[in-house]
């Protein structure tokens, strides 16, 4: 067992890498142009009403385009669509936005962000804060409309790999 009582961070992202964390890809639009980015850090804030949070990094500067837009959509993966989750983590820097688009089936329900078609559920959600912190931007959203595919394994991040539940 490691106890360090000095935390750095590559000693607290080695901690997070062991909290298993539900893969999505968070979505906007803006002015002809589309954005999305695959992510772990979202969750619930409230079912009356209807809110989510997503966080996305805030030192790159193509994620301005969600404090633009005022509105995200959060697609949430199942197991067979890691190809996605992939494309749109920015390990292949050399696919374009439209390439990562053109992989998903999309459409959109009320705000206008991108729905990716066939996920577990998206939400589709008007941006009712953004705050950023530390090295990331926290959007909270107000959900406007929900999508839901069939049920089939979810798609997990944890231990710095792709799971399956």
């Amino acid at each position: 067992m490691l106890d360090r009582l000095m935390l750095d961070a590559s000693l607290y992202r080695d901690a997070m890498s062991r909290y298993a964390g539900h893969v999505q890809i968070v979505t906007t639009a803006h002015d002809g142009e589309k954005r999305g980015v695959t992510i772990t850090a979202a969750c619930s804030v409230s079912d009356s009403p209807a809110m989510v949070l997503a966080c996305v990094n805030a030192s790159n500067p193509k994620n301005a385009i969600f404090s633009k837009s005022g509105n995200f959509a959060l697609n949430t993966l199942a197991a067979n669509q890691m190809h996605l989750a992939n494309a749109f983590s920015g390990r292949d820097p050399a696919l374009s936005a439209e390439e990562r688009f053109a992989m998903g089936d999309w459409h959109e329900l009320v705000t206008g962000a991108p729905v990716l078609k066939g996920t577990l559920a998206s939400f589709d959600c008007r941006l009712i804060e953004l705050k950023v912190m530390a090295t990331h931007m926290m959007l909270i959203g107000e959900v406007k409309g929900v999508s839901f595919g069939e049920h089939k394994p979810a798609l997990l991040y944890m231990d710095r790999g792709y799971r399956t539940l």
